[in-house]
């Protein structure tokens, strides 16, 4: 019997701790002090073991080694993006298989993430690391603003702004103070914005979605509008340039088996850009909106491939090929009364506090782009709220 050490600071992953369970695992779960109440799936779980997320890693090193002690920990799976470089510290603290610090760093670190990509000849925006002041100065003289200024550790759109000058640059850099260096600026690429959510098993892709955001995460997120995305038919334009640039990442960035969400851009004349991954699963009810297409849960086959291991054997399994979208909105009421939204192809009504959400699937891409465009007119009059966006992760 496999024990696998699940890492969770966030609520998430319920899917994945009741899948281990389900295969035989010993499940042990390490979460966030506060969330000890948590609506954790607490039958899929042998237990808990606890951590305040600005413990120095040292202890947590500590208390890591103490569990091994009575625990043979088989497998350290962190199921959140800010828990990924803690889960690869405590691998290669306790000598046990998966990720090692400095690939995570690639999945974690933006600037990393960019770094790696040119080395690998993948496409991606120019950019600079904010740290020495002549090397910026050279580099904002020949690239155009406006550009993008990115938290190199945060995870999806948050903390970054757009800079529209030298003078405002140096005003926000200035206000960091010892902290640039943990920020990376780079061109500005306008365009349409991709993602693709994958399952991989011994460095190949077994399983990948493409979908298209309507509008860019960050947009969505500066501008308080309402979050859609869709998946793309096989047949999509798209599809295969997509394809073909996830597995060049993923190979390049050495996932050897777990899931992953990753982002590009296409710009006006059509070229392709890679703009971050991560080695977790989607965010924004992505992993419902997938299986509510293709009958894949994300979250189970992450844990099946995690089980299967460096000796085990994967097959994804069958999926269908319909088209799915989602529009989700902040929600000015507690509970959203969804109810005048009737179509047969809404299904999944998503339920949480201060938030409407639909997700909606059907054979026909045009009916769902029809769906998604009707019902993000509607939830601007019926639900809409927005807030400004945050600067750090939010609990």
């Amino acid at each position: 019997m496999l024990t696998v050490l699940c890492i969770a600071t966030y609520l998430k992953g319920h899917e994945f701790l009741r899948e281990c369970h389900r295969q035989g695992c010993r499940v042990l779960l390490l979460t966030e002090e506060k969330l000890r109440e948590a609506d954790w799936p607490r039958e899929s779980i042998d237990a808990f073991h606890y951590i305040n997320r600005e413990m120095p890693h040292a202890d947590i090193r500590k208390g890591a080694a103490h569990l091994a002690r009575t625990e043979r920990v088989d497998r350290i799976v962190a199921l959140d993006d800010f828990d990924v470089e803690l889960g690869a510290m405590l691998r290669e603290h306790l000598f046990v298989p998966g990720m090692g610090e400095t690939t995570a760093r690639a999945f974690r670190d933006k600037l990393a993430m960019r770094r790696r990509a040119r080395s690998a000849g993948i496409p991606c925006p120019d950019f600079v690391h904010v740290l020495n002041n002549d090397t910026i100065n050279e580099w904002t003289s020949r690239m155009p603003a406006p550009w993008v200024l990115k938290p190199r550790s945060q995870a999806a759109a948050i903390g970054i702004r757009t800079v529209q000058s030298s003078e405002d640059l140096w005003k926000i850099v200035d206000a960091f103070g010892d902290a640039h260096a943990e920020y990376l600026l780079e061109q500005f690429i306008p365009g349409d914005v991709f993602h693709v959510d994958s399952i991989a098993f011994e460095r190949q892709v077994r399983f990948a979605v493409t979908s298209r955001y309507r509008m860019p995460p960050m947009a969505v997120a500066h501008e308080g509008g309402i979050f859609v995305t869709r998946t793309l038919a096989g047949s999509d334009p798209a599809a295969t340039p997509l394809l073909e640039l996830n597995a060049r990442v993923l190979q390049s960035f050495g996932l050897v088996r777990g899931a992953s969400h990753t982002e590009f851009i296409r710009s006006g004349d059509g070229s392709w850009y890679f703009l971050e991954t991560s080695a977790r699963v989607g965010g924004a009810f992505i992993v419902d909106v997938v299986e509510a297409a293709t009958g894949v849960n994300l979250w189970r086959e992450w844990a099946r491939v995690e089980i299967a291991g460096e000796h085990g054997t994967y097959e994804p399994p069958a999926a269908r090929s319909q088209c799915g979208g989602i529009v989700l909105s902040l929600a000015r009421q507690e509970a959203p009364d969804m109810s005048a939204y009737d179509d047969p192809e809404i299904a999944v009504r998503l339920r949480k506090r201060h938030h409407a959400g639909l997700i909606v699937t059907s054979d026909s891409p045009e009916r769902v782009d029809q769906l998604l465009e009707d019902y993000t007119r509607r939830f601007y009059v019926d639900f809409h709220a927005s807030a400004p966006p945050p600067e750090k992760a939010m609990d």
